[in-house]
């Protein structure tokens, strides 16, 4: 009885065979042997595929640099800027990268995203981000022949200053789809400000996703990215200094509300611990058409901020976040008003799209959730808070069976041991809050 051997079928069979099976079981077939798993490398099997590669696991480099790099369409590259032997690493992986025409999209992701203070401008760790990160980073949005359609630096300071650098080194920015360049700083109080040539965005004639920070808009920017068809426009608040950064008018905001009617605007601020208390009258004015609004870890629960939203915003908004960790001491003004509106059922009651409302860090009383979920339980997609100023006496079992009553499982109450760590009760590392802000920076770009 003759055994067969498999790794003898011929290619056109081998071929056949592969093609009638999905993208499972074709990756389960290319297990069998290795003539199998060669033949498993066609670019017609990764069609739009992802490939995440961490750094600091060299059999994913290898694997990467054998037996992808010439097949995923998005690389998301995952690393430790603190990490010396990281950064060596990535400059060989960026090369590489430019020389492979399909890869179209490249993300960085990492959580020391705040790396260098502006003091050290001119530090030996500068000179090694621009030959190990610029440079390849240049190379690769120079080519011609599919060009790149997302660059997204991950939130990396050191990384958005070079934002004018890296649209002047596009080739054929009209390809270019998503672009971020905002970030999370070092010391949200003192920072260099990136400055944008209106005409270099002008020219990415198919961007539909921009984030950008805050101190980068002018009145002149909304105006020229009014030729973009964008469809979501993220801005990141950090500090407010009038010295340096003017702001955006009214008459801008209008105008720009006027030209893109359907926009997801998501503001939001993070360790803004004196823009919060200015947030409706220096930023979003009468006429920034805010669609979610996102608070965190800026240490301090403004009545104002969250009741100005609501009047200035209430055609528009579908969902804000106000959080901080749970060992916050700074809120000591909660939210109600010298007539006792709460501020969230007040928002509520004024906007009609409202869909989401989590807040973490600061406590909620339960009559004004109830009454939250009585506005609006009918287009409520998310309510979530991890902490109750529970009344004495009352029950707490009548509190949770109507909310589930009203929302079902759109309705969580989080307690300690289920919050992330950055929104824990005990210390909370700098490194854990920085994660936590980016991972949803990230989640809020997605269409």
């Amino acid at each position: 009885m003759n055994i067969p051997q498999w790794h003898t079928i011929p290619t056109l069979v081998l071929e056949q065979i592969f093609d009638f099976l999905d993208s499972r079981d074709r990756r389960n077939a290319a297990n069998c042997c290795w003539a199998w798993r060669q033949h498993f490398f066609q670019r017609r099997y990764f069609r739009n595929f992802r490939f995440h590669i961490d750094v600091a696991q060299d059999d994913q480099l290898s694997f990467f640099h054998h037996s992808m790099s010439n097949l995923a369409k998005e690389l998301v590259i995952v690393f430790d800027f603190h990490n010396v032997f990281h950064i060596q690493k990535i400059r060989g992986l960026l090369y590489k990268a430019a020389r492979c025409d399909n890869i179209r999209a490249l993300r960085f992701q990492t959580n020391n995203v705040g790396l260098v203070a502006p003091g050290n401008t001119h530090s030996e760790l500068l000179v090694a981000i621009e030959q190990c990160f610029v440079e390849p980073l240049k190379m690769f949005l120079s080519r011609k022949n599919q060009p790149c359609q997302t660059l997204d630096l991950g939130a990396i300071e050191a990384l958005t200053y070079y934002g004018h650098d890296f649209l002047k080194a596009m080739a054929k920015p009209q390809e270019l789809l998503q672009l971020t360049l905002a970030s999370i700083k070092y010391d949200p109080n003192h920072y260099p400000i990136l400055e944008l040539d209106t005409t270099l965005l002008q020219k990415c004639a198919s961007l539909q996703v921009l984030s950008l920070d805050y101190d980068t808009l002018s009145d002149e920017l909304l105006h020229t990215i009014q030729v973009l068809p964008l469809r979501k426009l993220l801005i990141v608040v950090h500090g407010l200094d009038r010295d340096e950064h003017a702001g955006v008018s009214d008459a801008a905001w209008a105008n720009f509300s006027m030209h893109f009617t359907n926009i997801e605007l998501v503001l939001t601020l993070v360790y803004a611990y004196e823009a919060v208390e200015l947030l409706v009258s220096r930023i979003v004015g009468d006429h920034m058409p805010v669609t979610h609004i996102r608070i965190l870890f800026c240490e301090f629960m403004s009545h104002e901020a969250v009741d100005g939203m609501s009047i200035a915003n209430s055609d528009t908004l579908r969902s804000i976040y106000y959080i901080d960790s749970g060992n916050n001491r700074g809120h000591s003004n909660y939210l109600s008003n010298i007539r006792g509106q709460d501020a969230f059922v007040m928002l509520a009651w004024r906007c009609k799209q409202l869909e989401e409302i989590v807040v973490h860090g600061h406590p909620m009383d339960p009559h004004n959730l109830l009454g939250i979920a009585r506005l609006r339980s009918r287009q409520l997609r998310r309510v979530e808070v991890s902490q109750i100023n529970w009344p004495n006496g009352e029950p707490q079992y009548a509190f949770n069976d109507e909310m589930y009553k009203l929302l079902g499982q759109r309705w969580t109450l989080l307690k300690y041991d289920q919050l992330p760590a950055a929104l824990g009760d005990g210390p909370v590392y700098c490194e854990e809050r920085d994660k936590f802000v980016y991972e949803l920076l990230r989640r809020d770009l997605t269409l």
